[in-house]
């Protein structure tokens, strides 16, 4: 049976995660997960910059066909809104260029997709990825929140309600 391999990134200047999922039928794995953690100190250049070259990499590794991740949502905070559009914008360039297309979901659809409630719980969410992907152990909320984001792409792109591509 051929599988499908989706990139999850939970986008974040100081902590982005990132999950590669391969889906075969109905047997999910997680081939790799990790949090790019950048140093409170670190020039807002070099942490845009060494999220790139991680997500590059594991693009040119993994060969994924799609990446998912948050769509834009409310920020009362100007800044942080800005800051958080460069980093997606970062991880939408690089996808791009490696010709793969990047798909978002709410946070409030991919815990639904999970859990059954969109309002889940963050410690709540991580057991369900847990356990759909038969972790031993529970990774950093980043990772997971990646993983959740990939995993709800591979269980909601159907061919007769495909999602589009940003």
């Amino acid at each position: 049976m051929p599988s499908t391999i989706v990139l999850g990134i939970d986008a974040s200047l100081r902590g982005t995660g990132l999950a590669v999922i391969e889906a075969a039928g109905s047997v999910m794995r997680c081939l790799h997960w990790e949090v790019v953690k950048m140093p409170p100190k670190a020039a807002h250049s070099e942490c845009l910059r060494a999220i790139r070259n991680r997500i590059d990499e594991l693009l040119a590794v993994h060969a994924p066909a799609a990446a998912s991740m948050e769509g834009g949502f409310y920020f009362k905070n100007g800044k942080t809104a800005l800051v958080l559009g460069e980093v997606r914008g970062v991880a939408i360039s690089s996808c791009a260029v490696a010709g793969v297309p990047v798909y978002e979901y709410s946070p409030r659809s991919a815990k639904q997709n999970l859990t059954g409630w969109g309002a889940a719980p963050k410690d709540q969410v991580a057991r369900m990825v847990a356990s759909i992907l038969a972790l031993e152990d529970t990774p950093p909320d980043d990772a997971t929140d990646a993983m959740a984001l990939a995993l709800c792409h591979l269980q909601t792109n159907h061919t007769y309600f495909p999602a589009t591509p940003i």
